[in-house]
């Protein structure tokens, strides 16, 4: 063969590889799902924080999905305003305005998140993305509303019609909450995340004011639809749908030819 280059030859092939590891460099890493079973809040607050420093110090470090349940828990954004904390509809055992947690039958954390207070428990579908949002746009806004319809596509797969709220923040069945978003983000990597009411006792709340809404009402999908289902069930099914639609949250870099 007379002139020109093959793909064949050992220079070729070594800058397509070379071409093919600079693309990978520059794509996104993959997002990692894991399921942690039941876990007290304590220990899950550690493992997120060392994966963001991992991932603040080394940008090639995979995002993740934590999916776990919670030993019975509260939990607060780091907030002048702990109102949410006041016991409601206890008149007579608790001074109604009390703050604190001096009346609460579990422990409580505060923690750097947005929002008022809410409650983790058995039963309920906690999630945990551990996104970088440098390869999102840095685009919070958008980071919460993928969230949010992450969660309305989950449910309409079990029959549930769930929506947005205006100005609130997650996932409703009507004027009924169905899962609370809260989000922290340190160096553009998002901690925190979700918690998706999935069956059993929501009689916790009645502690609290849920994340600060005055008179709001508590739902799960067993109680819109009469089934109990399994929380790692559901975990299996959002696992499924956020690794598909994680390229929705994802900027794609237009990337140039190269000539070899």
């Amino acid at each position: 063969m007379n002139g020109g280059a093959s793909s064949c030859e050992p220079g070729v092939r070594g800058a397509l590889y070379s071409a093919k590891m600079a693309l990978q460099a520059r794509r996104p890493p993959d997002l990692h799902v894991r399921w942690l079973g039941r876990m007290e809040f304590a220990r899950t607050l550690a493992l997120q924080e060392e994966i963001v420093s991992k991932k603040r110090d080394d940008r090639s470090v995979e995002d993740q999905l934590l999916l776990l349940e919670h030993e019975p828990v509260y939990t607060i954004g780091r907030t002048p305003d702990q109102s949410s904390l006041s016991a409601r509809r206890t008149a007579g055992r608790v001074r109604r305005g009390e703050l604190g947690a001096v009346h609460l039958p579990h422990p409580v954390f505060a923690i750097n998140r947005g929002g008022q207070a809410t409650y983790h428990g058995p039963g309920q579908l906690m999630g945990y993305p551990i996104i970088d949002l440098r390869g999102c746009g840095q685009d919070l806004h958008k980071y919460l509303r993928w969230l949010e319809q992450l969660l309305i596509d989950l449910l309409a797969e079990y029959g549930i019609v769930a929506s947005r709220r205006e100005s609130l923040t997650g996932v409703w069945v009507g004027d009924r909450k169905m899962a609370s978003i809260g989000v922290g983000v340190r160096h553009w990597i998002t901690m925190h995340g979700f918690a998706l009411n999935v069956s059993g006792d929501l009689s916790p709340f009645n502690h609290i004011v849920p994340c600060g809404i005055n008179d709001v009402v508590m739902t799960s999908m067993e109680k819109e639809t009469g089934t109990a289902f399994s929380v790692s069930a559901i975990a299996a099914s959002i696992e499924k749908l956020a690794v598909n639609r994680i390229g929705d949250l994802r900027v794609i870099r237009e990337e140039r030819p190269i000539n070899v």
